[in-house]
């Protein structure tokens, strides 16, 4: 494990909400309220409550941002764009133990809104990762036809795809039968 468990929970969020988007994936999955619901629940979200259209709105515009941080092409980037997401969010750091994880740290105030739960512990991760000096650990897929993003946790950092099952074993496919054709003879 590279980071605590608390900041690659926050990580593999910001990359499921990126990978959220019609940029990303190709089709927009936070459409609507629902989407957002889903999203949430397969996050395992702790005390979030009742969405609101605002929430959504928050939540997309995040999204955006977020994503412009994978983005980033050198670390004063990236670092001024964290800076103003969690620059706009009333932290308020507080260990906590629930739903069976050890002692952890949250960001955000107990019963805050999605948006500044996303920003606070989001954001947080993300400042972890380049404090680290591990900004290049965060990446889009290197298939030529996904926009999909992944945070390469692997010790060696040789994660290239964002998915091994599909993006992974599409472009080794298709790289051993270009090898086979090459050596095929004529």
């Amino acid at each position: 494990m590279i980071f605590t468990h608390d900041t690659e929970h926050a990580l593999a969020v910001v990359v499921d909400l990126i990978n959220t988007s019609a940029a990303a994936s190709g089709a927009e999955e936070l459409g609507g309220l629902p989407g957002l619901r889903e999203f949430v629940d397969r996050n395992a979200f702790s005390d979030v409550g009742e969405l609101t259209p605002a929430d959504l709105d928050r939540v997309l515009q995040l999204r955006g941002r977020f994503h412009a941080v994978f983005r980033s092409g050198d670390v004063p980037s990236a670092v001024r764009r964290i800076n103003e997401i969690v620059g706009e969010v009333r932290t308020t750091p507080h260990l906590t133990d629930h739903d069976g994880y050890h002692w952890h740290v949250h960001f955000f105030a107990p019963g805050a809104p999605l948006g500044e739960h996303l920003a606070a512990d989001c954001g947080m991760a993300l400042a972890y990762v380049v404090a680290a000096g591990e900004l290049d650990r965060l990446r889009t897929c290197e298939a030529p036809d996904c926009s999909r993003v992944l945070v390469d946790l692997s010790r060696n950092r040789c994660r290239r795809y964002c998915d091994s099952r599909t993006c992974g074993n599409r472009m080794h496919v298709a790289a051993y039968r270009a090898r086979q054709r090459e050596s095929a003879p004529s």
